[in-house]
């Protein structure tokens, strides 16, 4: 089995080898550059073809956001993962909307940083809760200026396929688990994204717990 290439994007070196120590403790995963600049990042990026960045917000030359969207732009198939020390919303929100696909506090375990390396690895989006909490307000403020509740639109399929995606399933993962094939589970999602107004996965996982689809736990 192929492991895992990560990157690690961070201008401290001693904080770049406490992520290495973790990070090769794992059989499927291993780290395949680092740097300690925006610049190097994305040249890392280019040379070494990571499947997953963890980029820290606080860079030397330009701001992780910008280092982000512009990995996003040029490699939409590499997944980032913000690791930083800002818990406020508006960092978190940039960094979404620059296209990352997770959300950490320098704080977490060990076991939660390779958790969201592996979730965001498969397509899949990974907040800690403090993270998934402050998105979750943010579309709860943006939905209550709407007129009407968006998730009668959906069809009983369409809810399904919803629930199981707010949970972190791959399309392929939910085609397993309704008995459909990928092509329909993509056209499901296409249209779910649609219906309740969403952009991304992780837009649409946290409406799903908003409308009481899922539980935050």
């Amino acid at each position: 089995m192929d492991k895992i290439r990560v990157l690690v994007v961070d201008d401290h070196p001693v904080v770049r080898t406490g992520i290495k120590k973790v990070v090769e403790l794992e059989d499927d995963m291993e780290i395949v550059a680092e740097a300690g600049t925006g610049q190097a990042a994305i040249e890392g990026v280019a040379a070494a073809k990571p499947d997953v960045v963890l980029m820290d917000l606080d860079l030397p030359d330009k701001s992780g956001i910008e280092v982000t969207a512009e990995i996003k732009d040029k490699y939409p198939e590499v997944g980032v993962v913000a690791l930083t020390i800002h818990d406020d919303r508006d960092h978190l929100l940039e960094m979404v909307r620059a296209g990352a696909a997770g959300y950490l506090l320098k704080d977490i375990e060990p076991g939660g940083l390779v958790g969201a390396i592996r979730a965001v690895n498969e397509g899949n989006s990974y907040m800690s809760p403090p993270a998934t909490k402050k998105l979750l307000g943010e579309f709860t403020r943006m939905a209550n200026g709407r007129e009407q509740d968006k998730i009668d639109g959906l069809t009983a399929r369409e809810e399904e396929v919803l629930h199981l995606l707010a949970h972190g399933q791959s399309n392929k993962q939910i085609g397993a688990s309704l008995s459909i094939s990928e092509k329909t589970v993509k056209n499901h999602v296409t249209s779910i994204f649609r219906k309740i107004g969403v952009g991304d996965r992780t837009e649409a996982a946290l409406y799903a717990i908003r409308k009481g689809l899922v539980e935050l736990n």
